[in-house]
């Protein structure tokens, strides 16, 4: 097996969508994938673009936002190594909803959606995991706007790095958590759709604390708990 081969099928078993299909058929989808590259800050796709292909991330970040027309940016998710994107639209065919940027240098691989569906078609039970896999993504947008309904912007901001930390997070000999990514004030204001401000006054408070420890655009999680326990006394 060839490493452009070998590193394709790693990131596609990497998926709660493929991840329990037989070698075989990981063979096959890897010879249908592509790998694509991308610079820091480049742009995968628009608003509007076709919905003709479904992402992997192998390395690096990728952003997913909208921008209003007055120019004021929604972070809407942060997909890393071994997430996938662009389910939704590839299902249905339509336009992406969303935009796609590279906030680190990146490699995806790629499947096209008639190559995709032609293997679903011969292997059926993979419509029931991508079905899944859009309940999962549609769950999560509606707990998202549930919690900016009715959470306060703390245990709002405590569930984002929690879950920031799932993703990126390097665990310390104490029990602290990096989130490895290079992540501003303003990047996480524009994720719950406040000001940097509001940030900064409960990122510091909770520096002072020492639950989190600011450096150098890193958040370290010294307390994880403390966090979960903010957004537990916000839902009593």
């Amino acid at each position: 097996m060839s490493d452009d081969q070998e590193i394709k099928q790693q990131a596609l078993a990497r998926t709660p969508l493929f991840a329990a299909l037989p070698q075989s058929d990981l063979d096959q989808l890897g010879q249908m994938a592509k790998r694509r590259q991308l610079a820091l800050g480049q742009s995968l796709f628009v608003k509007g673009d076709p919905g003709d292909t479904l992402y992997v991330v192998v390395s690096g970040v990728v952003k997913i936002s909208m921008t209003s027309p007055g120019g004021s940016e929604k972070v809407l998710n942060l997909i890393g190594p071994g997430q996938m994107f662009g389910e939704i639209a590839l299902l249905d065919g339509g336009e992406r909803t969303a935009d796609a940027i590279a906030v680190e240098p990146s490699e995806l691989v790629a499947i096209g959606r008639r190559d995709l569906f032609d293997f679903f078609d011969k292997n059926p039970r993979g419509w029931t995991r991508m079905l899944a896999a859009c309940c999962e993504r549609i769950r999560w947008i509606s707990e998202m706007f549930e919690d900016a309904t009715f959470l306060e912007l703390p245990a709002r901001l405590a569930k984002r790095l929690l879950l920031l930390s799932q993703s990126f997070g390097q665990k310390g000999p104490s029990g602290e958590v990096l989130i490895n990514l290079r992540l501003s004030q303003q990047d996480l204001a524009n994720q719950m759709s406040v000001t940097r401000e509001s940030i900064n006054k409960v990122l510091n408070s909770w520096d002072k604390q020492e639950i989190i420890h600011l450096q150098r655009g890193r958040i370290t999680l010294l307390a994880p708990s403390a966090l979960e326990r903010i957004i537990k006394a916000d839902r009593s």
